[in-house]
């Protein structure tokens, strides 16, 4: 399956954003290999996304990203695919999963037959065919099992605003002194455990004086040196679709660019695999009233391309990564961030920071978090986790290098986060701020980081889920 999206605004008839679909299922059943007299269990979970509300009486194309669980042989929380739902026009709902079992890539391949005289029968039944490559290797049965699983099917539902990620690449600066605007990507490969970074940036200086565009790439090698470069200071020339100075762009769908008379070069393409995630309120993005705001067009991407250092060549494929946004008056006062894959299509977000006004400057760290998992995202809405929120206290951020910490309970969640970048996988930069002011930032893309989620039931707190990630993370630590 291609997680290609479109780079344009999904818009409805009146102009404005359309409503895609989203929702989570869960089947148990058998399988039973060729070679094999015995039958497996099999388990599996996904969460579905579409781009458009269903159609009943049309076909709907919809992207699946879950785990597979078969009993003795395969537990892959990787796993992707694309469902093909028609359930009156062609009268079948389509799966086709991809997955990995004893490092082979397999596909499971199969339909529910909707029937209109057992509908509902018909619906939780998925026959289907494994395969490796085009050769049949086994045959089992899926079912939806309605007892336990109805509730939280229905209830995982979701019609979410589409906005397509390219939207948000357009340069949101209208001349204004004083402001900052980033675009940046963070990426590991997979095959080396290297990390990337690339950074660009538009400066507007308080005093008035002429905008410029620069930023640098930098290769966080698994064995050895952090190796970075810079381009610009460029001028800045407006444009509709990203950035783009100094033979460095930012578009929809692609990354390309060189530093340092071409020791650092690179060529990306960028599949979005998930939704926009706004890990400030929704709000502040479209309306900047906060001193500033943070948000992806994709909560997850992956990256194909090369990315060359010295001499060195990175060949990606299917890299798992991100690219953010970020548009306000400068840096913070101190920060920290994290971006953590957690695999299985979950996603952690987190931005810390001490704001530069006056008036907030002596407060604790302010809290972001979006976790994103089984396609929901918690806390509800962003603002819970920075001001508290009806009996939830807020979070808390201890700022340190080299591990920082973040708590804080939503609901009957509770969560904590522990970051930290060794000193030999940090890179440390300086640059200037629109109002002429330093900043420092102490940036790691092969971080590692532990987080505990905990939900409260039966009296007391226990494990939700709990994730470790070693040299995976991106995080980073700034002042001013």
């Amino acid at each position: 399956m291609s997680a290609d999206r479109s780079a344009h605004t999904a818009t409805g008839a009146d102009g404005s954003p359309a409503r895609g679909t989203r929702f989570s299922e869960t089947m148990l059943g058998t399988l039973t290999l060729d070679d094999e007299d015995r039958t497996r269990r099999i388990r599996l979970d996904l969460n579905v996304s579409a781009d458009r509300v269903l159609r009943l009486f049309g076909t709907t194309p919809a992207r699946a990203t879950g785990r597979i669980r078969i009993t003795g042989w395969a537990d892959d929380p990787y796993a992707q695919g694309e469902l093909e739902i028609s359930p009156l026009a062609r009268h079948r709902i389509r799966y086709r999963i991809t997955f990995t079992a004893d490092g082979r890539p397999l596909t499971l391949d199969g339909w529910k037959s909707v029937t209109p005289r057992r509908p509902v029968a018909s619906m939780t039944v998925l026959p289907y065919t494994l395969y490796d490559g085009a050769a049949r290797i086994g045959t089992g049965t899926l079912r939806f099992p309605l007892g336990t699983q109805l509730l939280p099917f229905l209830a995982s539902f979701r019609f979410p605003r589409r906005d397509g990620p390219g939207v948000f690449l357009a340069p949101r600066w209208r001349g204004e002194p004083g402001r900052t605007e980033v675009w940046y990507t963070t990426v590991t490969d997979p095959d080396t455990g290297s990390g990337l970074w690339l950074h660009h940036e538009l400066t507007a200086p308080a005093d008035g004086s002429a905008p410029h565009a620069h930023g640098w790439a930098a290769v966080f090698p698994k064995d050895g040196p952090v190796r970075h470069a810079r381009f610009g200071p460029a001028p800045w020339a407006p444009g509709q679709s990203g950035f783009d100075a100094d033979g460095v762009a930012v578009r929809p769908g692609r990354l390309t660019g060189s530093a340092e008379d071409g020791a650092l070069r690179w060529d990306l393409t960028e599949r979005p695999a998930n939704e926009p995630l706004f890990t400030f309120p929704r709000w502040s993005w479209r309306r900047p009233l906060l001193p500033a705001a943070q948000m992806l067009p994709a909560a997850r991407a992956s990256y194909d391309g090369t990315f060359t250092h010295d001499g060195t060549t990175l060949t990606l494929t299917a890299a798992p990564g991100a690219s953010a946004r970020i548009y306000g008056h400068g840096n913070a006062r101190r920060w920290a961030w994290l971006h953590a894959d957690l695999g299985g299509g979950d996603v952690l977000e987190i931005v810390a920071a001490v704001s530069m006004r006056p008036a907030l400057r002596r407060l604790p760290p302010l809290v972001f978090l979006r976790l994103r998992r089984d396609g929901r995202s918690w806390p509800r809405r962003a603002e819970r986790t920075a001001v508290g929120w009806a009996g939830a206290g807020r979070f808390r951020a201890d700022i340190a290098l080299p591990t920082w910490t973040v708590t804080g309970r939503s609901g009957l969640r509770r969560i904590r986060v522990e970051v930290t970048q060794p000193a030999d996988r940090t890179l440390t930069l300086d640059y200037t701020d629109p109002d002429g002011r330093h900043a420092t930032c102490r940036n790691s893309e092969r971080a590692d980081a532990r987080v505990l989620l905990e939900r409260w039931w039966s009296g007391g707190w226990h494990t939700e889920a709990e994730w470790t990630l070693d040299g995976t993370a991106h995080a980073e630590v700034g002042t001013r």
